[in-house]
């Protein structure tokens, strides 16, 4: 059986994207992660956010994450989120329910915020899984710059 791991977005650095099947693995450096991550600031910036996926297999998706500013409130329907720390601190709100919901694009629901959640700081390190199905957000302190991994894995 033939599984394919794509490389979505090319590196940071310049390399071409890469294509891997069969029994092989993909090992991407921690100086490439931090360098892509640090890549993303800028375009983090306006928009608040900036997030690329890069890498995908089987049922599970591997992208950066960096946010200037707090997320909006998110419910996966279908896939559950395991998130490292890289840089940064913030407030997760897990629980509750979402403000004003909008369905979107496979099992995504957005919201203004998360009201009645379980508030807790997370910060360079932690690891957080967040299953699907549980409202969250990420809130951050003015002038913060937080990054992270995030594994999207979808439920079957």
């Amino acid at each position: 059986m033939k599984i394919a791991i794509t490389m979505v977005v090319a590196l940071a650095l310049g390399a071409a994207a890469e294509t891997l099947t069969g029994d092989k693995a993909l090992v991407i450096p921690a100086q490439d992660i931090q360098a892509q991550l640090t890549a993303l600031v800028p375009q983090a910036k306006p928009a608040g956010s900036a997030g690329p996926i890069i890498a995908t297999y089987g049922n599970l998706g591997l992208m950066l994450s960096v946010r200037t500013a707090s997320g909006v409130g998110e419910l996966h329907q279908n896939f559950d989120d395991l998130m490292i720390v890289e840089e940064g601190s913030a407030t997760l709100v897990t629980g509750g329910s979402l403000v004003d919901p909008k369905p979107g694009a496979n099992g995504e629901i957005r919201g203004t915020s998360v009201q009645g959640g379980t508030s807790k700081t997370i910060g360079v390190g932690d690891v957080v899984i967040v299953p699907a199905g549980m409202p969250h957000q990420i809130l951050l302190a003015p002038g913060t710059v937080y990054k992270s991994l995030v594994a999207k894995i979808k439920e079957k």
